[in-house]
């Protein structure tokens, strides 16, 4: 539908041009009336016109029709009606009738409605890809074992329960299952919300679409189809932008109230001048006039226009509007809900504490260390080696580096035997670590691996997601706007309380899996809160769907942005703020041009019905195509003055 109504735009625009040329009107205004002038003109134009009406006007036409019939007229209704008038009344002046022909009018009319309805449509179908970006985290094949041992690659789509399949290091698993031989860790972030890998050894289940981290594993299938986890988010998903509700767009409410005025004030004026004497032609004219001093123009514009140039300005700003009813929603929200990892914070471990637990310094605890993880892939690993960069320090390279399957690494550096552990590792060795400092960070829910130089544990390095900078002057600045912050998660409830501590939440929610983050916001709604959602990840889809608005951080996965209605290209959270600031002004604006794209019929109606043609002042046709265009022009102004309203305040 998107492709058909730009198509007709742009052969309507075609068609346009040698109607405007051979307009009387226009080359009177051109001063190239003589000069364009030539026999038979009328009927040329009157042929360019038709094909026109026909073609450009179809949507409209048969818009018109699906509105009467469900008893239900708007905007379709009111332009239909307007270019309708406008052809039928042009076409029996050009093959005789007394008056002026309006075959200009209709074609700029369908032109700008045509153009107004593509930009509104692109909006509307955004979402429509959330769920085919969902589908694509699912492998397309698996690795299936064999009696024998040997593995064959089959369709995800043809895997049965029961069946073994083998998932290499960084693949994904391919559906739902037990781990039956193997250990490894798991990176469940893009599905749980979950900021650390997880530990999964015999007997664990694992995600369908989850990441393998180092270790192959032999994964028993227990769910296919349908049943598994990431088929019930995509089902989330689905019902989550079918249930939304759908207030009524302004202009379609101001488009029903125009239709009403246009067409009783046109029944009137032709029930009227017939009733007092006056000639069909006459009264014919005045009720012409009154329909085209009401054709939607800038009722057409007041909207879309200021959309557009809110769109723009945003996207100078790092801000992308998908969806515009969801935008316009943004001007009312009163609490804002943020995903942790990936958007509050910046989705990577960073090192918080370093403990000492030996005589080694603390450079010389972070060298070895570093050293060693600067073979490995993990995060954590990566989180380590990023700190010790960024304390100037160098390392040399590590010998015999080897993983401890789902525990850890050990290697050689500079002699010392290295090893860079879990505290499931010290467990299975019969190892523990009574210190204050550890238990500290490890109840603030932090990630704390342990370092063993030689045989001797030396220390501790505590790490944790690492906040944005930018988190805590966005939810700063909306406090004052007087809107409430919180956060939903599906990290641990150690991890959120810290979290939320350190940002001043109002309140968090902690541990949460994708369906129960849906149900959180609906209950938030039920609160009678606006709710606007913000994440990145494919757990938050099925809550960015179901928020009020959902706003997604640019740099996270397809899904997200796919199942948002504004994305945050700049994955920054002050962002947020400026999405309400722009918002509001945004809607103000809209208000200001609906009002005068409408509320200017309050004159100009009576003029044109010739209200006060005793007194000698008659509207025609002409001059209320001149006062309809002035709205439009009026209209196009003051939305672009939101462009010099907004500038540097974002």
């Amino acid at each position: 539908m998107v492709a058909d109504f730009k198509r007709r735009f742009c052969v309507s625009l075609i068609l346009t041009a040698p109607v405007l040329a051979l307009a009387p009107m226009i080359q009177t205004w051109l001063g190239l009336r003589q000069a364009l002038d030539f026999p038979g003109d009328s009927y040329v134009q009157f042929v360019f016109a038709s094909v026109l009406f026909f073609y450009g006007g179809w949507p409209f036409l048969a818009g018109i029709v699906n509105e009467l019939r469900k008893k239900q007229p708007g905007m379709m209704t009111l332009i239909a009606l307007a270019i309708i008038v406008a052809y039928s009344y042009s076409s029996v002046v050009a093959f005789g009738l007394p008056g002026k022909v309006f075959f200009w009018e209709l074609a700029t009319l369908i032109d700008i409605m045509l153009l107004g309805h593509w930009i509104e449509m692109k909006s509307v179908m955004g979402a429509s890809a959330a769920l085919e970006n969902l589908v694509k985290l699912m492998p397309a094949d698996a690795h299936v074992l064999n009696d024998d041992g040997s593995t064959r690659d089959i369709p995800v789509a043809d895997l049965k329960h029961g069946n073994r399949v083998l998932v290499k290091p960084g693949e994904k698993v391919p559906t739902d299952g037990v781990v039956t031989d193997g250990r490894t860790s798991i990176n469940e972030s893009m599905l749980t919300g979950e900021s650390m890998p997880v530990e999964k050894g015999e007997g664990d289940e694992v995600i369908g679409g989850s990441i393998n981290g180092e270790s192959a594993i032999t994964v028993e299938v227990r769910k296919t189809g349908d049943e598994t986890y990431l088929a019930q988010v995509i089902e989330m998903v689905r019902q989550a932008q079918h249930s939304r509700s759908r207030t009524q767009d302004l202009a379609n409410r101001a488009a029903l109230w125009l239709t009403m005025i246009a067409i009783t004030a046109g029944s009137l004026t032709l029930t009227v001048w017939l009733a007092v004497g006056q000639e069909f032609a006459f009264a014919l004219e005045r009720t012409v006039t009154v329909m085209v001093i009401t054709c939607p123009h800038a009722l057409g514009l007041a909207v879309p226009l200021v959309v557009a140039v809110s769109t723009a300005l945003s996207a100078r700003h790092g801000l992308l509007i998908r969806d515009r009813s969801a935008f316009e929603r943004a001007r009312g929200i009163n609490a804002i809900v943020f995903d942790k990892t990936g958007t509050l914070t910046e989705g990577r471990f960073g090192v918080t504490d370093v403990v000492l637990l030996d005589d080694l310094a603390e450079q010389e605890l972070l060298t070895i260390a570093a050293s060693l993880e600067s073979q490995s892939e993990h995060p954590i690993a990566a989180g380590i080696v990023r700190y010790a960069q960024d304390q100037g320090l160098s390392y040399p390279a590590p010998k015999e580096f080897s993983a401890i399957p789902g525990k850890g690494a050990q290697a050689t550096v500079d002699g010392l035997s290295v090893k860079v552990v879990s505290p499931g590792y010290l467990k299975d060795q019969g190892l523990s670590v009574n210190d204050d400092r550890v238990t500290r960070v490890a109840q603030e829910g932090k990630t704390v691996v342990y370092v063993i130089a030689n045989e001797r544990l030396v220390g501790a390095i505590a790490l944790a997601d690492i906040i944005r900078p930018e988190s805590r002057q966005a939810i700063q600045r909306l406090k004052e706007m007087g809107i409430s912050v919180m956060m939903l998660t599906g990290d641990a409830t150690a991890v959120a309380k810290w979290v939320a501590r350190e940002l001043d939440l109002d309140e968090y929610f902690a541990e949460v899996l994708p369906d129960q983050k849906a149900e959180k916001i609906k209950e938030l709604q039920g609160r009678g809160l606006t709710v606007a959602m913000t994440g990145d990840g494919v757990n938050d889809a099925p809550a960015l769907t179901q928020a009020d608005v959902g706003i997604a951080i640019g740099t996270g996965t397809d899904v997200a942005v796919e199942s948002a209605d504004i994305v945050l290209v700049r994955s920054d959270p002050r962002d947020v703020t400026a999405i309400v600031e722009l918002a509001r002004a945004t809607y103000r604006k809209m208000v200001q041009n609906l009002w005068w794209a409408t509320g200017y019929n309050a004159f100009a109606i009576p003029l044109a019905a010739g209200v006060f043609y005793r007194a000698g002042i008659v509207l025609s046709p002409a001059a209320g195509a001149v006062l309809m265009s002035l709205s439009t022009v009026i209209v196009a102004i003051n939305a672009r003055l939101l462009r010099v309203n907004r500038n540097g305040q974002l």
